[in-house]
């Protein structure tokens, strides 16, 4: 098992190239959650460190700047892996999802809206749904949302905005059945990332 200290100075190396300060404090508290849940869960060392580097690219393709005062470091890059690689949030909940000149989809290099980075606004079909603002709002829950509301939307497909409804287009029976601790780290990351207005 690599140790705790191995677990933060590759955390936080990375965090410092990134122009990502953080205290001792916070990392070395990161770095323990993390060791800890690993001990907990009897995972060897290999699936330890493949975690880490799967949080480290985390950090590297999060488009926009992070805003990680208050967060859980260890889960602000996982949710980012999550939702930047694997996830595809941005194809809905970015409108345009590309940048100009950025699509990849037309042969260019790939460049992320940032602009509106999951503030939503993408229509599916004349009339049908629209995709909702992700970004945090000023009392730091993405979408307005908490966890355990966040939680029942992944699980249940629960539209809080429209009461007895189900979400339509969103994959949520799919994400259902990620492990909470993965939805979590969606979250987490969520709350990380700058707010910014609906499209009225």
């Amino acid at each position: 098992m690599r140790t705790r200290r191995y677990v933060a100075g590759l955390l936080s190396v990375f965090l410092l190239s990134l122009g990502i300060g953080v205290v001792a404090a916070q990392e070395d508290r990161a770095a323990q959650r993390f060791e800890n849940e690993i001990r907990s869960r009897g995972l060897e060392s290999d699936l330890a460190e493949r975690e880490i580097r799967r949080i480290i690219k985390g950090y590297a393709i999060a488009p926009v700047p992070l805003n990680l005062s208050g967060k859980d470091l260890l889960l602000v890059g996982l949710g980012s892996y999550i939702v930047n690689a694997q996830g595809g949030c941005n194809d809905c909940h970015t409108n345009p999802s590309f940048a100009p000149g950025g699509n990849p989809f037309l042969g260019q290099p790939k460049r992320i809206n940032v602009d509106r980075y999951m503030a939503g606004g993408t229509p599916f079909g004349p009339g049908g749904p629209v995709s909702r603002n992700l970004t945090p709002r000023s009392n730091g829950r993405p979408a307005n949302r908490t966890f355990p509301q966040f939680l029942e939307a992944m699980r249940k497909g629960r539209d809080f905005r429209e009461p007895g409804e189900l979400l339509q287009v969103m994959p949520w029976p799919v994400y259902q059945d990620m492990n909470e601790r993965d939805i979590r780290a969606i979250y987490e990351y969520l709350r990380a990332i700058p707010s910014l207005p609906s499209v009225p």
